[in-house]
C-alpha cells in the first residue's frame, strides 16, 4: 500500500487565515469542507482534507483570486523550520534546493523540479493529489508562495521578479491579480506550471546567509523529517534510490537501464523489488519513464541538442516514438515545448 500524502498544519492554518481575512470564519470553512474543528488538533492533514478546504475557501469567500491572495500572505509561520532554513541560504538557488529537500515538512502533496537554462532556469511545481483533484487555487498559492518568500529572504530593495510564470490550467481570477504577484508575463494551458528565474537572480548572494545557523536549522528540519517516516518510508527510500540511479544511467547515455541491472545495484532479487515497488504503488517501467520524462524535459531545454539525438540517447529506436512519449508527458511535442522556452534566452 503506498503511503498516503499529507500536509502541515501551517500550510492548513495559512489557508485558513487567508480565507477569515476576506470573511469567512474557519468555523464556516471547516463546515463547508466537512472536516470536523477538532481535527485542527492533528499534526497533519490527509492530502484530501486540504483539497476539500480549499474547495470550501474558494466558495465561503466567492473570490475567484483567492489562490494568489492565500499565496502571497505567507510568511515565516506558513512554513515551520524550512522558513528557517531558506532565511539562512546562501543564494535563492541553494534556498530552493532547501525546498526540494525539505518539501516533505510542508507537504508531501507535490515537489519541485528545476530545469537549467543557460541564461535561465524554470522552476515546476508537480501537484501529487490524492483521491481527490486538487483546486486549481492550490496551484496558484504554491508558486505566488514561492515567489513572496523569494522576495522575503532577499531582503530590503527593488521587489525581486521572476522573468515568467505559466500554468497548465486555465485563468481562473482576474488577470490583475496575477500581475500584481508575480509582475511578470503570465501564460496559461501551458505544459507545466512553474516559473522562469534568471541565473544571475538566482546565484546573487543573500543578505541574512549564515552557515553556522543553517547547520543548526539543517539537523533540526532533518530530525523532523526523520521522526515523519513510518516504518514503510524504507520502501520509499529504495525508489527515491532507484530513481536517482537511473537519472544517472540516462545521464551517461548507453543502453537504457533495465529491471535486473537495478535489482542487483540495490543488491536485490528481480521479484523482491518489483513487490517493493508495488507496495508504492509504482513499478521499474513507471520509474524508467519518469526518469525518460525528467531526462528529456532537461535535454530539449538546451537548444544546442538536436531533438533526434535527444531521443536516441534515452533509448527511443524512432524519433517518432520519443515524439508520441514526450506529448504524454507533457502535451505537446518536443519542438513546441522547446519554443516555449524561448521566453528564457
Amino acid at each position: 500500500m503506498a503511503l498516503q500524502a499529507t500536509v502541515s498544519m501551517s500550510w492548513v492554518n495559512t489557508v485558513l487565515d487567508a480565507a477569515a481575512q476576506q470573511g469567512a470564519p474557519r468555523a464556516q470553512v471547516l463546515a463547508l469542507a466537512g472536516i470536523a474543528p477538532q481535527e485542527l488538533q492533528s499534526e497533519r492533514w490527509p492530502i484530501d482534507h486540504i483539497a476539500r478546504l480549499w474547495r470550501a475557501a474558494v466558495q465561503a469567500t466567492g473570490d475567484a483570486g483567492f489562490g494568489l491572495k492565500a499565496g502571497a500572505s505567507v510568511g515565516p509561520a506558513s512554513f515551520n523550520v524550512v522558513s528557517y532554513l531558506l532565511q539562512s541560504a546562501p543564494t535563492l538557488r541553494a534556498a530552493l534546493a532547501l525546498v526540494q529537500q525539505y518539501q516533505s515538512l510542508i507537504s508531501d502533496g507535490g515537489r519541485f523540479q528545476t530545469i537549467a537554462g543557460e541564461g535561465a532556469c524554470w522552476v515546476i511545481y508537480h501537484p501529487r493529489q490524492g483521491s481527490l483533484a486538487f483546486s486549481p487555487h492550490q496551484i496558484e498559492a504554491v508558486l505566488a508562495a514561492v515567489v513572496v518568500f523569494a522576495r522575503w529572504i532577499t531582503g530590503p530593495g527593488p521587489a525581486l521578479v521572476p522573468l515568467a510564470v505559466q500554468f497548465n490550467q486555465l485563468q481562473i481570477g482576474p488577470l490583475a491579480g496575477y500581475r500584481a504577484v508575480f509582475a511578470c508575463p503570465v501564460q496559461f494551458e501551458q505544459a507545466f506550471s512553474g516559473l522562469l528565474w534568471d541565473n544571475a537572480v538566482l546565484d546573487a548572494p543573500l543578505p541574512q546567509a549564515d552557515a553556522q545557523l543553517a547547520a543548526a536549522h539543517h539537523r533540526l528540519a532533518s530530525a523532523r523529517l526523520d521522526a515523519l517516516a513510518p516504518p514503510q518510508a524504507l520502501e520509499k527510500v529504495l525508489v527515491q534510490a532507484l530513481q536517482r540511479w537511473l537519472q544517472q544511467q540516462l545521464h551517461e547515455g548507453g543502453a537504457v537501464p533495465t529491471r535486473a541491472q537495478a535489482a542487483q545495484m540495490l543488491g536485490l532479487g528481480e521479484r523482491t523489488l518489483a513487490r517493493q515497488l508495488q507496495a508504492q504503488a509504482t513499478s521499474f517501467s513507471q520509474q524508467l519513464d519518469a526518469a525518460r520524462r525528467d531526462a528529456a524535459l532537461q535535454a530539449v531545454a538546451q537548444p544546442e541538442r538536436a531533438l533526434a539525438d535527444i531521443g536516441q540517447a534515452l533509448g527511443y529506436a524512432e524519433p517518432a516514438v520519443f515524439w508520441r512519449a514526450f506529448k504524454r508527458w507533457t502535451g505537446c511535442t518536443p519542438a513546441q515545448w522547446r519554443a516555449r522556452q524561448d521566453v528564457g534566452s
